[in-house]
């Protein structure tokens, strides 16, 4: 079993019932943190192995997701750890897209690939998989894409940027990758490694009814896709597909952001499984 070499964070809030992440992670023996407010410390306890429960110094301040964020960033740093991966609580299952086919994982390979790929690298403060619905089976496509905006499931920069933090109450991923891509770096979302979450205001819990509710005076994707052009109107406009209201972002002034290459960083020769292997689901024997 491989691992992530980096801690593992969940932020979860009411969903101690679902806790989607969690059981995947828990199926793939992935370590992992969830961060939780103290009034449902105890409900998730009782689902979750305690010692993996991280209880907030904070309850309800009326701003999303944004203080147990930075909140994690900061516990991060205090353990010494360069990076950290940060995650949304309703993510179902994480896949490996190879050769067409999208294959449910039962370890933390593909999180340790991710890693080493980052850490090659001295300017990718964020990165993280693409989401799953999206990936199309018979589209060809890059390994990963660079500059753009990661989301959901992201490993996160710990020390190399100092002045970043989360920040607002909407889009706070989408945010937080064009702040960095302003700043000069790049951002990297692997085609390669999938991620199966849940629909934004689709599930109770999380922020769905605090930021997301819909109602006849507020539209809360309008309220989301605003907020994003208030904060970068250069690059966000505010338009409908689809018969609702979105962001639309223009990436192209990021293409000139350029990896760079860690001085002791050396390419590997052949290719790297991580110790995965094809498995039967039936049998549990390996194919192959």
């Amino acid at each position: 079993m491989m691992n992530p070499r980096y801690p593992v964070y969940i932020i979860s809030k009411g969903r101690w019932e679902s806790r989607l992440t969690a059981r995947a992670l828990d199926r793939s023996g992935v370590p992992y943190h969830i961060v939780v407010e103290p009034p449902e410390a105890q409900q998730y306890a009782a689902v979750i192995d305690p010692a993996k429960v991280l209880v907030l110094p904070f309850a309800d301040l009326g701003q999303g997701s944004i203080p147990a964020r930075n909140w994690v960033w900061e516990h991060a740093i205090m353990g010494g750890h360069a990076r950290h991966w940060i995650m949304d609580d309703n993510i179902r299952r994480f896949y490996r897209f190879n050769n067409n086919a999208k294959t449910p994982v039962g370890s933390g390979a593909i999180f340790r690939a991710m890693e080493d790929f980052v850490d090659r690298y001295t300017n990718v403060p964020m990165a993280g998989p693409h989401y799953e619905s999206i990936v199309r089976r018979r589209v060809k496509c890059k390994p990963f894409i660079l500059n753009t905006r990661v989301y959901s499931c992201i490993l996160l920069d710990s020390r190399s940027y100092p002045r970043m933090r989360w920040r607002g109450r909407y889009n706070e991923d989408t945010d937080l990758s064009l702040r960095f891509l302003k700043a000069g770096a790049c951002t990297v979302l692997f085609n390669a490694f999938l991620a199966n979450k849940v629909a934004t205001m689709q599930m109770k819990g999380g922020n769905t009814d605090d930021l997301y509710k819909q109602t006849a005076e507020f539209d809360g994707r309008l309220a989301m896709a605003r907020s994003l052009q208030r904060q970068h109107p250069d690059v966000v406009e505010v338009i409908q597909r689809w018969g609702r209201w979105q962001h639309f972002i223009d990436y192209r002034p990021f293409k000139r952001n350029k990896l760079r290459r860690a001085p002791d960083s050396k390419p590997r020769q052949g290719p790297n499984e991580y110790g995965m292997v094809l498995v039967n689901k039936q049998t549990g024997q390996a194919i192959g």
